[in-house]
């Protein structure tokens, strides 16, 4: 994958195989260390300890339609070619939060790409699941909830048009506003 965005929204896809209803998805930058750290939680059906040790392993997956699992292998890979970490953590009948951890001056760092089209993605095609969205960049912070988004929305569905469009413009602009 070409952006870190691509490889979040394989890992919320996941999330929402795995039977989650809340997803929260964390893009936080510490700009003075070179640091960012990509984080995605969910309250799916979890993991076994078996299960967690072999989804690093792109020969190992949990879909009966192929044999293949690259998602987690792939962030995994993004992540410690920049030296950073990756870790996952799971608890059956819990959920999973998986974690990827960035030096983002390392020369193998690839671009976070176009977060606001992930999120909306997501949002369109899953509009009855809760997203939470924070994006950080040093001491100012944005957070999008759908659930807010719900009780102000009064049944209106989230994947209507012209709502899709107010989402994704509040990401453009709260994110702008983070790194002006």
């Amino acid at each position: 994958m070409q952006e870190l965005s691509l490889n979040v929204l394989d890992i919320a896809q996941n999330s929402i195989r795995a039977g989650a209803d809340l997803i929260t998805i964390r893009v936080e930058e510490r700009t003075a260390d070179h640091f960012m750290e990509i984080s995605v939680s969910d309250n799916g059906c979890g993991m076994s300890e078996e299960q967690v040790a072999r989804v690093k392993d792109p020969f190992f997956t949990t879909r009966t339609t192929r044999k293949v699992g690259l998602g987690v292998p792939l962030f995994r890979m993004s992540a410690e070619s920049t030296g950073g970490s990756f870790d996952i953590e799971s608890k059956l009948g819990v959920g999973t939060t998986t974690t990827a951890r960035y030096f983002t001056d390392h020369l193998d760092m690839l671009p976070l790409g176009d977060m606001t089209a992930t999120m909306t993605s997501l949002i369109s095609v899953n509009p009855d699941l809760d997203f939470i969205y924070v994006r950080s960049v040093d001491d100012q912070s944005f957070t999008l909830d759908t659930r807010e988004l719900r009780a102000v929305l009064e049944g209106v569905p989230l994947n209507t048009p012209d709502v899709l469009i107010f989402i994704r413009d509040m990401i453009d602009e709260n994110t702008a506003a983070l790194t002006v």
